[in-house]
């Protein structure tokens, strides 16, 4: 969908939450890579720190004039009037289940592009429900999970399906590798899902019943068992993550996955003691997070908005290796970049709010993940900013 094509608003992008961690290295990356007449803004509820941050951005390059806009969560007016402002609206506001529905219900009434970093099925689920149709009506695109989770997996299968027979059953195995930090949103998210079970199962199954049947095509995200991977040289563990129901919707939307996808995740663990470990630490946040006490004892360890220094994020990392199969085809593909949970998703995310802003995209409108509404030309941003997308090997 060309920029033409959009209703002209004030703004081609607004970054909702951009005095945040994330959010700031956000507003940076925009300020440092702005097409020429971008129109762009920054929001939040503190009329001084949006200032503040625009100083900052001065210094940090680009010639694009920023805006600011106040708007606050917990006003929905103020929300309203956000998304009639411009045409891309970005929120890094989280955690989304608590804070995000006012803000994707404005856009989808209003028209706007919506994205955000959301992790959290739970979330997702009930976007889809409660605000697909409307989006539809309205021609919003709403893409969840544009960062760390779910780019680098969602596009990585797209990527490995592409090197693969078409029309025939195909197999992708996704195996992730990080030396990185949490993000405290992260953390936050994560502790909040982990003692929501039965509302996230609940959540699923409402999605189920509204969702179209899949006729005459498969696919699925079988969680796998851990195993020792010979394909990767590593310990595999089940990755209990947003991203493969991410890429199994976008299996699901696109007929280049073939009649018969299937998807599993991994951790890739080289040690086993490491991997063993994992398990264990995993299992004890869970157990903790089920207890309000050591819930709140957790979440005060890293909040929303903390980050490590500039130094610690130079030195990670992330790669994430695929091995696709099909039609007697086997091939092995490489999604990899710098730090993941912080300059790498405000990255994913910069760019994507720009792809859905500027990129000539597929006609696509309601809940779509990456794949679907930007697919290669969010590829080759990406590519062009330098994240990794390569074939290692084929046969």
């Amino acid at each position: 969908m060309s920029r033409s094509s959009k209703v002209e608003r004030p703004y081609d992008i607004v970054l909702f939450g951009a005095t945040g961690f994330v959010g700031a290295l956000t507003a940076e990356y925009l300020a440092a890579h702005a097409p020429d007449g971008l129109r762009w803004a920054v929001a939040g509820r503190s009329k001084d720190k949006l200032e503040q941050l625009r100083e900052r951005l001065v210094g940090v390059g680009g010639t694009a004039e920023v805006g600011a806009l106040e708007a606050d969560v917990s006003d929905p007016d103020s929300l309203r009037a956000l998304a009639g402002h411009t045409r891309v609206l970005a929120t890094t506001v989280g955690p989304y289940l608590t804070y995000g529905e006012e803000l994707v219900a404005a856009c989808a009434d209003a028209g706007t592009d919506y994205l955000d970093l959301s992790g959290e099925p739970e979330f997702v689920d009930l976007m889809y429900v409660r605000h697909d149709t409307r989006a539809r009506e309205t021609g919003a695109r709403l893409v969840h999970a544009c960062g760390f989770d779910s780019i680098p997996h969602d596009l990585g299968a797209y990527f490995t399906v592409a090197q693969l027979p078409e029309g025939v059953p195909l197999t992708v195995d996704g195996f992730v590798r990080s030396d990185a930090m949490f993000s405290g949103g992260t953390f936050a998210s994560a502790l909040n899902q982990f003692s929501r079970g039965p509302q996230m199962l609940s959540a699923a199954r409402d999605r189920r019943r509204h969702e179209p049947r899949l006729l005459g095509r498969r696919a699925t995200a079988p969680a796998g068992a851990p195993r020792y991977a010979k394909e990767v040289d590593a310990w595999a563990l089940p990755l209990p993550t947003i991203d493969p129901q991410v890429v199994v919707r976008s299996a699901r939307a696109l007929e280049r996955y073939g009649p018969d996808f299937r998807y599993r995740h991994y951790a890739a663990v080289r040690r086993l003691p490491f991997a063993v470990g994992g398990v264990a630490a995993a299992g004890a946040v869970f157990a903790a997070a089920q207890l309000p006490p050591a819930r709140r004892w957790l979440s005060g360890r890293l909040r929303p908005g903390d980050g490590p220094s500039a130094e610690r994020r130079a030195k990670s990392w992330f790669s994430v290796r695929f091995v696709g199969e099909g039609g007697g085809r086997r091939v092995f593909t490489e999604v990899a970049g710098g730090d993941p949970g912080y300059d790498e998703t405000a990255k994913m995310f910069a760019e994507s709010a720009l792809s859905l802003a500027f990129d000539d995209l597929p006609a696509t409108a309601g809940q779509v993940t990456t794949a679907v509404a930007m697919g290669d030309a969010l590829i080759e941003r990406l590519r062009k900013a330098g994240i990794t997308f390569r074939v290692a090997a084929g046969s």
